[in-house]
């Protein structure tokens, strides 16, 4: 298969499916179209999450804000799997989580000499490179042997912050608020383990392992499926409750 990840929304991914299907009899599969609008970082985040679920696949990704620029296209090889997208970093914590020795990846550089667009690589570069590159890549060397990637030691790096963790608190930031409102952290789950209650920001709010573990409406804190610690209101939105947004600081009291 194919996935397809952007923050396109509609209908531009139309165009790149069609594109592929130009190119390959791949089954086509969305992951989300609908990633926070050029945001690298949130988007190389929910793919690290997402990406180790799917079976070998190559992996279309397209959060691009510097599209035009001399930013270039890569093709990662990263244990069964192929990512293809920009690079500016939104490839790589997915890159390392499906093949977690950073040996084990292999960067090549897409040519788009051929490319008539400044502005639709996600057509135009990448969905055309994708579509070869899954016709191609389980055989052995075929991504070296293309003729429109070029193996490089050079690429944007990008590895989400780190917490800062002591004894009596953890101070860390929000990496991504998801659709529900739900705070989501870079604080490791386990810093919160057997705590009933912990400060926020200087506010005192329950630990749950659930969100029906307290009343409807009630702020709480929780560690989410990803293993971090998520800032939420159960059956409400816990960005507003928390006045809390990407990139914001976190301080916990324990």
């Amino acid at each position: 298969m194919i996935t397809l990840s952007s923050d396109f929304g509609s209908p531009y991914p139309a165009a790149m499916k069609g594109v592929l299907l130009q190119h390959s009899e791949a089954r086509l599969v969305d992951v989300s179209h609908e990633f926070p609008r050029q945001d690298v970082r949130a988007a190389a985040f929910w793919l690290r999450e997402i990406l180790p679920y799917f079976p070998p696949a190559v992996h279309l990704v397209v959060v691009d804000p510097g599209v035009g620029t001399d930013r270039a296209a890569i093709a990662i090889e990263a244990g069964e799997h192929v990512l293809v997208g920009p690079d500016n970093g939104v490839l790589l914590p997915a890159a390392r989580s499906l093949a977690p020795d950073d040996e084990a990846f292999t960067v090549y550089e897409i040519s788009d000499e051929d490319a008539e667009s400044s502005t639709f690589h996600g057509r135009d570069v990448f969905a055309p490179a994708a579509g070869v590159v899954h016709e191609q890549w389980r055989d052995e060397d075929a991504l070296a042997a293309l003729d429109d990637l070029t193996r490089t030691d050079e690429h944007v790096e990008l590895r989400l912050p780190e917490p800062t963790i002591r004894d009596a608190a953890v101070v860390g930031e929000v990496l991504v608020v998801d659709g529900f409102g739900n705070v989501i952290t870079n604080l490791p789950g386990y810093t919160v383990e057997g705590c009933e209650e912990v400060d926020v920001n200087g506010q005192t709010v329950p630990v749950g392992e659930t969100f029906a573990s307290v009343p409807a409406g009630q702020w709480l804190v929780t560690v989410g499926s990803h293993g971090n610690v998520e800032l939420d209101v159960n059956q409400g939105r816990g960005d507003e409750a928390f006045g809390l947004d990407a990139g914001d600081d976190v301080r916990i009291e324990l």
